[in-house]
């Protein structure tokens, strides 16, 4: 696997990821996408969306504001409980969340072979996440077992402090008349407060779903790891609304299917795992992700949650509004249990470039070459198919630009008629475009087309009228390779 500032400096070299304002300096855990990026995103985000709401009947989408009424977030707990406990290495200056820390002790007791060691101190760490002061818990425990700082080395910390994660703002011509508002730290809250809007207007009826892909701000303090932690994000998820007394069993149906989506989208089953959560959120019943093995250890990349009647309970009690749902068919009226399925759609693009990246060596003739190449799902690539005219002259050109204009009506490709085919095959392996296919004299002269396999670097010969077809069978057929 390669390690992180391998994936970093591909994604900038290639056009995936770069810097926000880099001309100024940047700014911290914030970055753009850029035009590769763009289209892997877009991708992935709409095989997302494909996968929740047009494959299901009972699931519709929705797309509310980041701005809210500041009400919500009292209602929903985030004002007065959405915090990290946060501490400082004196000697090195860097802040931590001292969770992190004593997981990441456990994990190197585990490594060691001491379990009784790591078993009693997550029987610790356990008791601390659930104790009043959470805060002051996990600093005796960093303390007790003496923590050291990852990147220092020292043992000298400060107090765990808790620290509100959310963005402030303001509304209103004259600052005195301000209004106090938030920018949304999830994009759940704008799918619990629209319940009713949607089930009457969308005519659903329970158990049904709301989808909505949005961005996110969090003021993070430690944001590191590329694009795995920003202060601001984007969200896909999901609220599936259900009778009390049925969420178990859609917990664990939408459980299975969102770990399949995963491996749908060419992620290794190897790299990826559950993990059950040690602290329940005051608003779940139960809870867990779906982690994914990074350069930099195992970490989240979606949450599977049972969050219970919690939230419409409170927005009903704050807005004295009522959510009930009004079941015709047993004339019970009763407020919704849910269950959440949220993935962040930034972590997963990272864990899309950081699982197909490869290093490999080829044979070419007599030569052993080493390439390097992005194996992407075809369906995920920011380019699905690259276009290549063997020579600029003869026709060639002409007839390589009449396959890209009829392929350009289904895919997103692009055209190269620079440097020899094998350097412009290796641009393209390294940007992760499954398919080259390349016009040469008996394109001209018979009309076919060679059509090389990115990740088996297999050739065909395909009729230039068939390329279309030729692709669309490819990309149906592909399977995750080595």
């Amino acid at each position: 696997m390669a390690d992180l500032d391998t994936i970093v400096s591909l994604s900038k070299r290639r056009g995936f990821l770069f810097p926000s304002s880099e001309i100024y300096g940047g700014l911290g855990a914030v970055y753009d996408y850029g035009p590769l990026g763009v289209e892997l995103k877009r991708n992935v985000r709409e095989r997302w969306w494909n996968a929740m709401v047009r494959d299901h009947d009972n699931v519709v989408g929705l797309d509310a504001a980041i701005l809210m009424h500041p009400t919500v977030w009292k209602a929903s707990g985030h004002v007065d409980a959405f915090s990290d406990p946060l501490i400082d290495d004196r000697a090195s200056g860097r802040r931590y969340r001292a969770d992190q820390l004593v997981e990441g002790a456990i994990e190197k007791l585990e490594k060691k072979g001491r379990t009784d060691n790591a078993d009693a101190l997550r029987e610790r760490f356990v008791q601390a996440l659930n104790s009043d002061d959470a805060a002051s818990a996990l600093g005796a425990i960093i303390q007790d077992e003496e923590i050291r700082s990852p990147d220092s080395g020292a043992f000298d910390w400060t107090d765990v402090r808790q620290f509100n994660l959310m963005f402030e703002t303001a509304t209103g011509a004259l600052a005195e008349e301000a209004s106090k508002l938030y920018l949304r730290p999830e994009t759940a809250q704008g799918i619990f407060v629209h319940f009713k809007d949607v089930a009457e207007t969308a005519r659903q009826a329970v158990p049904f779903g709301i989808a909505q892909i949005g961005k996110a701000f969090r003021n993070e303090i430690v944001a590191r790891q590329f694009i795995f932690r920003m202060r601001e994000f984007e969200q896909m998820e999901m609220q599936y609304f259900v009778k009390p007394g049925d969420q178990m069993e859609a917990y664990a149906e939408w459980a299975d299917k969102r770990m399949a989506w995963h491996v749908a989208n060419g992620i290794r089953p190897e790299k990826l795992r559950w993990h059950e959560h040690e602290k329940l959120a005051h608003y779940a019943d139960a809870a867990q992700d779906v982690q994914y093995e990074f350069p930099f250890g195992w970490n989240e990349i979606e949450g599977i949650h049972s969050r219970t009647d919690f939230d419409l309970s409170r927005h009903q009690e704050f807005s004295g509004k009522k959510l009930e749902y009004f079941d015709p068919q047993t004339q019970e009226r009763y407020v919704p249990f849910v269950v959440e399925t949220s993935v962040g759609l930034d972590r997963t693009i990272l864990m899309v470039l950081a699982d197909a990246y490869r290093e490999e060596e080829v044979t070419n003739g007599d030569k052993t070459e080493s390439r390097t190449v992005l194996k992407f799902h075809p369906a995920l690539a920011p380019f699905t198919a690259a276009v290549f005219p063997l020579v600029k002259k003869d026709g060639m050109p002409e007839a390589a630009h009449k396959i890209e204009a009829d392929l350009r009506k289904q895919f997103n490709v692009t055209y190269d008629e620079k440097g020899a085919v094998g350097r412009r095959y290796r641009r393209q392996d390294e940007i992760g475009t499954p398919f080259c296919i390349t016009i040469d004299g008996d394109t001209i002269s018979d009309g076919t087309v060679t059509v090389r396999d990115r990740d088996s670097m297999a050739q065909d010969t395909v009729p230039s009228e068939n390329v279309r077809r030729y692709l669309e069978d490819q990309i149906e057929a592909w399977t995750l390779g080595e």
